[in-house]
């Protein structure tokens, strides 16, 4: 049932944001060059999958979780991106494949290995990795594996047809910071 509704309405918002899609693409492209970002992460099963974003980093940024990157990497458009959380526009390509779904937790990086543990442990990897989800409109980043984990867990357990849209709303509306930056 989430699969259809991920689809659903990542296929009407792809439609109706294009026009911005499109705008800061261009902007993009005067940003850095390569507006785009393609990552290999985590997905259901532990299948390796390519998470695309906008590039809100400097071309050269070593490909690590955000919380161990200097904040001097982001760019401009980047630090407005990151804020607004347009950043993740281009991830609902991800849910229309199938890699992600819009609610689930954060698809983690393959190098993370305490963060990768931990969610093997309470069997998060049994779901699709999402946009957003409780722990990310908590404030709950990667830099703390084994509370991220727990707060996963505790989401999937309790998800509902209304949590569901309920975090898609909080997230919508501000809730969460992002991702913490280094230094």
């Amino acid at each position: 049932m989430y699969r259809c509704l991920d689809f659903c309405i990542s296929l009407i918002g792809l439609l109706v944001l294009l026009p911005l899609v499109l705008v800061i693409f261009i902007l993009g492209l005067f940003d850095t060059g390569l507006p785009l970002f393609v990552q290999t992460r985590v997905g259901l099963k532990q299948k390796p999958f390519k998470l695309y974003k906008f590039r809100t980093m400097a071309v050269d940024t070593e490909s690590v979780a955000t919380h161990l990157v200097r904040s001097s990497s982001v760019t401009k458009l980047g630090s407005v991106l990151r804020t607004t959380k347009l950043d993740e526009l281009p991830q609902l390509l991800n849910v229309l494949k199938g890699d992600m779904s819009l609610v689930g937790p954060r698809p983690c990086l393959p190098n993370q290995l305490e963060l990768v543990k931990a969610r093997s442990e309470l069997r998060v990897f049994d779901v699709r990795p999402g946009i957003t989800g409780l722990a990310q409109i908590n404030s709950i980043d990667m830099s703390t594996p084994e509370l991220l984990a727990i707060w996963d867990a505790r989401m999937i357990k309790d998800l509902s047809i209304s949590s569901y849209f309920v975090l898609i709303f909080k997230t919508m509306a501000g809730s969460g910071s992002g991702d913490r930056i280094g230094d």
